[in-house]
């Protein structure tokens, strides 16, 4: 779970957004002149500005001799463009498709060669060429190899990998809460690999039951740090990839109290590390020696809350360590003055520059232009719902044109403003291309190809002006709603079809509530449930969404970090006095007709307002929630409640289990016996609590499904059967 404005790993919503932003995703060349792609089983390179296609790979040097041609997931090109790397027959570790096969292209010989012969197939993750390219790194089974290209001899780094003892790569928690995946590391001359081990053997096994593939029951186990469980102790060590010899980094701090989630090269003997402590409101950037394994920690932030992690792409690898002037400084984003910016950091952490001036956050990182002396960001400083493109001189230098002029140093809007909602961009490496997505709530997505810093279109025929689409088959309203507590919250409201405001329509609220999502961004289809059956305006209902305290918005950091040990607490306060407030301010609005439903940590604030607020909330659809905060993940619950040793009431007084006698309406609980995310422990502890107070309710288990509830044939299908016909049957669709 990252800070964003979209989930991660959390409901079936990012499911859909990581495929649109896969999608969305460019091979640029390292020159960002051009990018590559797969065309008909071919490999092509692109034009950015005219659109001229190459054929550089063709699909027949894509298939090997006597069997199919490849399918790639991905690909890449070795730094002389003389290899190609094809990732394909993939299979999923979690959320991703990470292990699969992986061939080597010898583009002049046209000589296609399958890496790890004599390993199991489908065992290998995160192949990547060494920096000369003959050689190629790899993990298989927990174990770290090198393989060299030209004559597939292979040679085994590490041989003490287990289910338990990761080398290369990362366990469960690492993975899905720091989106740390591939564990390991080329160094700058291609002689040495820096890579994590994770000794996960201290970490207890949380065992899921597959009853559903065969006649007898199979345990599937899964190391899983709950909260107030000690993290899995992990270290940093550098093999030589000729010798196999592995030298430690010599870190301070206990490993088993400590994260240590970013780590990258920073010269040919000098590696910089992130390490957090295990309440993560302390970050530390350390240098450490590979020759001697010495470490020296050279800037520091602290929170009394949580430091946020510097995450480059919420669905790639992380990252964080951008060097600039030959590597004297390096682009870093920080919280520590209260808003979300950028900032310049001298190597030696002596010197740090605010970039980013003024009283706003930034979104994310778009391109740091280097050469022209400009870092692209989003952020929108009037309106959290909303995103748009700005820059920032890196270095607040001048020109001989413009030395009597006054340096900008204030951020530069690039985005149209008529253009008012979410603007994305994927922008060339050399700053000068991008694409242009724009969207609304009544604005189906539209995109485009510009030139930069000028934004304009490459063809205007092509343009966003000459294909903008508005669709009027909503009636949605930005509001903000300011409740009896004085907190203003952003919402929206999404009115039926044929609108009367002389009758009274059922109310349907979707809620997420947590720190890992917001569900009011100003773009298309958030607007739109998901997993109805039908169309829910022409059904008569009115649907609404708030942004409480705590949620990622770009509103500072003390509005997400007011809910710091108050998950369950505050975050459901905002939610049930906001629609307090709009049941008594519309009156169009059923309050006998008031449902909630929400996925994750969406469907543990809908039991806590189902728990908490009877009187408001009528009906409840909850799916795959957290039913009780200690028995979820270490890193995630302790970042944002603090250690249940300390102050264990405060994950009791948030837990909708605590509040499950107080149920009155109508509750479907869903829940997938296979969620490895949110275990199925949640659905029954909280099912024995409302049984024991003699409470009524429907169940509804999905056999040896994950936390996504996609897996098996027809389960969509009755998942949107099952939540339509139950919404319909206890908070009635139409006017009255």
């Amino acid at each position: 779970m990252k800070f964003r404005i979209i989930a991660l790993s959390l409901c079936c919503l990012f499911f859909l957004q990581l495929l649109q932003a896969q999608r969305g995703r460019i091979n640029w060349t390292p020159d960002g002149y051009a990018y590559t792609k797969m065309k008909e089983g071919n490999i092509v390179r692109v034009d950015a500005r005219t659109e001229a296609e190459t054929v550089l790979i063709k699909k027949e040097q894509l298939t090997p001799a006597g069997g199919k041609a490849l399918m790639p997931q991905s690909y890449a090109f070795s730094a002389d463009n003389s290899k190609l790397l094809v990732f394909t027959n993939t299979a999923k570790v979690w959320r991703y498709n990470t292990r699969g096969d992986y061939w080597v292209l010898d583009i002049a010989a046209n000589k296609l060669t399958q890496l790890g012969k004599g390993r199991p197939a489908q065992s290998l993750m995160f192949a990547k060429f060494s920096p000369d390219g003959k050689k190629v790194g790899y993990v298989s089974e927990h174990n770290l190899y090198v393989e060299d290209v030209n004559t597939n001899v292979i040679k085994k780094l590490t041989a003490d990998g287990t289910r338990k003892l990761i080398n290369g790569t990362f366990d469960w928690v690492y993975e899905e809460e720091f989106g740390c995946r591939d564990g390991f590391r080329w160094s700058l001359d291609g002689n040495k690999i820096a890579f994590w081990q994770v000794d996960a053997n201290k970490i207890r096994d949380y065992y899921m039951l597959n009853t559903t593939d065969s006649n007898y029951s199979r345990v599937i186990p899964v190391e899983y740090p709950k909260v107030g469980e000690a993290p899995s102790p992990v270290k940093i060590g550098v093999v030589d990839v000729t010798s196999g010899v592995i030298n430690w980094m010599q870190i301070d701090g206990d490993p088993q109290q400590h994260y240590l989630p970013r780590m990258e090269w920073s010269g040919y003997n000098e590696l910089i590390v992130q390490q957090l402590d295990r309440k993560q409101q302390e970050s530390k950037l350390i240098y450490c020696n590979t020759s001697d394994g010495s470490s020296r920690t050279f800037w520091a932030e602290n929170d009394e809350a949580w430091v946020d992690l510097n995450s480059a792409d919420i669905f790639g690898e992380p990252g964080g360590f951008s060097f600039i002037n030959k590597g004297q400084s390096f682009i870093w984003v920080s919280e520590k003055d209260g808003w979300r910016h950028i900032y310049k950091i001298s190597r030696d952490g002596r010197t740090e520059t605010l970039l980013t001036k003024g009283n706003y956050d930034i979104g994310d990182i778009k391109c740091i232009d280097e050469a022209n002396n400009y870092i692209y960001f989003t952020a929108s400083p009037s309106n959290a719902t909303q995103l748009y493109l700005y820059r920032v001189r890196i270095e607040n230098k001048t020109s001989i044109l413009d030395k009597f002029k006054k340096p900008k140093e204030e951020a530069e809007l690039l985005s149209a403003e008529n253009l008012v909602g979410t603007h994305n961009y994927n922008i060339s490496p050399n700053g000068r291309f991008a694409t242009h997505s724009f969207s609304n709530y009544n604005t189906r997505p539209v995109t485009e190809w510009i030139t930069l810093p000028d934004n304009k279109p490459f063809s205007e025929a092509k343009s966003i002006a000459a294909n903008i689409k508005t669709d009027n088959s909503n009636d949605v309203e930005y509001i903000q709603i300011t409740t009896e507590d004085n907190v203003t919250v952003d919402a929206w409201v999404n009115k039926p079809a044929n609108f009367n405001p002389a009758k009274k329509y059922p109310v349907v609220m979707y809620v997420y509530g947590e720190p890992a999502s917001s569900t009011v961004q100003n773009s298309y289809g958030g607007q739109r449930n998901f997993l109805y059956d039908g169309d829910m305006r022409a059904d008569g209902y009115i649907q609404v969404s708030v942004d409480n305290r705590g949620t990622p918005m770009l509103k500072g950091a003390k509005w997400r970090k007011s809910i710091y040990r108050k998950i369950g607490i505050i975050n459901i306060r905002d939610q049930a006095m906001a629609m307090k407030k709009l049941l008594e301010e519309r009156p169009y609005f059923d309050k006998d007709r008031v449902a909630v439903w929400g996925w994750s940590g969406g469907g543990s604030s809908t039991l806590n307002l189902m728990f908490q607020y009877p009187e408001i909330f009528k009906t409840g659809i909850s799916i795959a929630a957290v039913g009780n905060q200690l028995n979820y993940d270490n890193i995630y619950q302790e970042r944002y409640m603090g250690l249940p040793q300390e102050n264990r009431e405060d994950f009791v007084k948030g837990s909708p289990i605590t509040y499950a006698k107080n149920l009155k309406g109508n509750l479907l609980y869903i829940h997938g016996t296979g969620d490895d995310n949110v275990h199925y422990d949640n659905a029954e502890q909280l099912l024995n609590e409302l049984i024991k107070y003699n409470k009524q309710f429907q169940f509804m288990p999905y056999p040896n499904r994950t936390h996504s509830i996609s897996e098996g044939e027809g389960t969509w299908q009755h998942l949107t059967t099952l939540y339509t016909t139950y919404l319909k049957q206890h908070c009635e669709p139409g006017a009255k």
